[in-house]
């Protein structure tokens, strides 16, 4: 898998074309700030009323009700939540868009479970940064970017491809590196990774260290630091040197308790249970429960959080955090 090509990433052919952001969210934010910045006519689509509305006025983006935001656009950007774009395209983006304009997704969610069937008219693109939308603005801003992900679903105007490039472009993303994929393959490792290790996995994995430890008798600051605080240095390591590299670094305690005990913990079972939750990624499953869990209207979900919010992981991690303010700043 090789990154695209500086000439595939041209920004020519997002010159002239307008670019409407809908959702003004951490990934809205980011877009159209990165696109406004490097000199893309970028419009940011908001209800009346929104709370986001006096934000984008105060970093100078032009701001224009649904309807006239989607009458104007060249490139449609969907970044409202997963939940809310299926009615945001059927109310205004399906009536409202210009015959070849392009509608864009930052996850392909929608699009590959078919929760969305664009117009045939339409080119249909995403390009997925692979970083959180305060990530996406920061690298931006230092004059670096963040990795993406480039697909083509739809390409009615037989520029689709080049057109997602450039966007990818203006967003600061070929500033790292961009790869081709499709809607298929960003859904399906996404959903993965979000369940398997970056929030599931690894949420859980703190969560039962802490309880071990303080169930044990220790003190829940130091259960604390252990097993929350010390991820942040373990995977910056990751990131930038990768787990060998990230092994060359630590003692050899820390090593030798790698080798011999980290495959207890995450050994067999966890692989298996992997590979049902992968297995209900392909076939659809997961979309078909969660689908249910919104339209009941989020039971599972509002009773996890509450769950969560009252765990003593929580309460000690605020005290912990308050003596360290410089940790809110990024």
């Amino acid at each position: 898998m090789e990154p695209l090509t500086p000439q595939q990433l041209d920004p020519a052919p997002l010159a002239s074309r307008r670019v409407v952001v809908f959702g003004f969210g951490a990934q809205g934010r980011a877009h159209a700030l990165n696109l406004r910045d490097s000199s893309v006519d970028v419009v940011v689509g908001l209800r009346p009323g929104s709370a986001s509305r006096a934000e984008c006025e105060r970093e100078g983006l032009d701001v224009l009700a649904p309807e006239a935001a989607a009458e104007s656009a060249d490139v449609a950007v969907m970044l409202v939540p997963d939940e809310v774009q299926p009615g945001l395209y059927a109310e205004i983006l399906a009536p409202c868009l210009r015959p070849e304009a392009a509608l864009l997704f930052a996850h392909g969610y929608n699009i590959h479970y078919r929760k969305l069937v664009p117009r045939t008219d339409l080119d249909v693109l995403m390009v997925a940064p692979l970083g959180i939308g305060e990530q996406v603005r920061r690298q931006y801003e230092l004059g670096r970017g963040v990795p993406a992900l480039l697909a083509v679903h739809q390409d009615a105007s037989g520029g689709a491809q080049a057109l997602a490039g450039a966007y990818a472009a203006a967003n600061g993303h070929a500033r790292a590196a961009v790869f081709a994929t499709s809607f298929a393959a960003e859904t399906e490792t996404d959903l993965f990774a979000e369940q398997a290790v970056l929030c599931g996995g690894v949420g859980q994995l703190i969560t039962a260290a802490f309880e071990t430890l303080t169930e044990a008798g220790y003190p829940e600051e130091i259960a604390y630091f252990c097993c929350l605080h010390e991820v942040k240095l373990i995977a910056d390591l990751v990131q930038s040197r990768g787990l060998a590299g990230m092994r060359r670094s630590i003692s050899s305690t820390a090593a030798y308790g790698d080798a011999t005990r980290g495959s207890r913990v995450i050994g067999q079972p966890s692989r298996d249970a992997m590979r049902v939750i992968l297995a209900e990624i392909r076939d659809g499953r997961f979309a078909q429960e969660l689908e249910a869990e919104m339209q009941s209207g989020q039971p599972t979900l509002r009773a996890w959080k509450a769950a969560a919010e009252a765990h003593p992981l929580e309460a000690v991690g605020a005290r912990v955090r308050a003596l360290m303010p410089w940790l809110d700043e990024g």
